[in-house]
């Protein structure tokens, strides 16, 4: 087991090196995401979220909805929207007439003056909470994508899904990274969709669950990205100084293990609570500091993960704002990177990277889900 385990991180890392180029070098547009969650009653309208963007020098943001005001509102801006189809919409995309019927209704009419240039068909399709719903994913992206082509809109707009950790059986070391057996054919079916689309595979990924639950055995330093020791996969010998690049190339290789190679692997949500409950150990305005903090720091340097060095990782920080109105722990309405009122929560150095970006350099904000978050697969050493 070993031997193959090697011998597939071996393959797919010349894979990786040699057809890189084909979904993207440092030379593409840098840019990374902040959550812009909507679930509370006390934030700004959208308009005045544009301007921050503005202020920031933000030009892409993703919602887990089609919004009609904040479509509406960044019409003819230079931000780039992807879109969702809620969880609840999935079933009725069996039919391709719902689909058409949706990208009519819910698309076209923003193009082109709002930049729509993804539409997210659902959200962590598959959790512990809820496993049915991921058996509508490979019809709803198929008939969406299929009623994009049918418009003539197909050709700016990727179709692709966010998934929680819990997708894999295996996550340590990176290289032995598995997709759960009672999912693969379906993991199998969107990969062949993504590859043939050439879309991306979008991952929510949180250290902070991992610490949490384990903090004997997982070093504060490393889900930080403070320096440390690291570890080492012994099946590839790469090194890895995080648990957020560990996490990714665990699905690179979960995905290379059902036979393919050249599907990107982005984040669409990462991040840290500033407060919790007393249960929720690492939870604090220190602790969400220094992660984002450093994530921005490797963002800014345009980082590729140890197994795709050359490749830029994409990565959405969560949140924007705390929200009042989710649910659940503490923590989970206390992810904001600002108040409410627009003031910060704590600094991370977003105006200073505001101030020093250039054309080739871009923020990105993503609108957050109404859910709770996921922990997915334990990570240790």
């Amino acid at each position: 087991m070993a031997t193959f385990i090697r011998r597939i991180a071996i393959s797919y890392i010349l894979v990786t090196l040699f057809f890189s180029s084909d979904i993207g070098f440092f030379g593409r547009v840098a840019s990374f995401g902040i959550n812009y969650g909507q679930v509370a009653n006390n934030l700004p309208p959208p308009d005045k979220v544009l301007e921050l963007f503005s202020n920031l020098k933000v030009t892409k943001t993703r919602i887990y909805d089609t919004n009609p005001q904040i479509l509406t509102a960044f019409a003819k801006s230079n931000v780039e929207v992807i879109v969702t189809v809620e969880n609840n919409m999935l079933s009725q995309l069996n039919d391709p007439q719902q689909a058409l019927q949706w990208v009519s209704g819910h698309i076209k009419p923003y193009l082109p003056d709002t930049k729509i240039t993804g539409i997210q068909v659902g959200n962590e399709l598959y959790t512990n909470g809820d496993k049915t719903l991921i058996q509508y994913l490979v019809p709803a992206v198929v008939n969406i994508h299929n009623a994009l082509v049918q418009l003539g809109l197909d050709s700016n707009i990727h179709v692709s899904t966010p998934s929680s950790l819990e997708v894999l059986q295996e996550s340590y070391p990176p290289s032995a990274g598995s997709f759960k057996s009672e999912i693969s054919g379906i993991m199998s079916q969107f990969l062949n969709f993504l590859a043939t689309t050439k879309a991306p595979f979008w991952i929510n990924a949180y250290p902070y669950f991992a610490y949490k639950d384990d903090p004997n055995r997982i070093p504060l330093d490393y889900v930080l990205f403070n320096p440390n020791e690291g570890m080492v996969d012994p099946y590839t010998n790469l090194h890895y100084d995080n648990m957020l690049y560990a996490q990714v190339d665990a699905v690179s290789f979960a995905i290379a293990k059902l036979g393919f190679s050249g599907i990107e692997v982005r984040v669409s949500e990462t991040g840290w609570p500033s407060q919790g409950d007393p249960n929720e150990i690492g939870a604090s305005v220190q602790n969400a500091q220094t992660y984002n903090r450093n994530l921005l720091r490797r963002q800014m340097a345009n980082e590729g993960t140890p197994f795709s060095p050359r490749m830029r990782l994409e990565a959405y920080i969560f949140a924007l704002f705390n929200e009042d109105m989710k649910s659940g722990a503490t923590s989970e309405r206390n992810y904001g990177l600002f108040q409410p009122d627009e003031t910060m929560a704590y600094n991370v150095g977003l105006a200073a990277f505001a101030d020093s970006s250039t054309s080739s350099t871009s923020i990105s904000l993503t609108s957050s889900a109404t859910k709770i978050k996921k922990s997915g697969p334990t990570h240790t050493f």
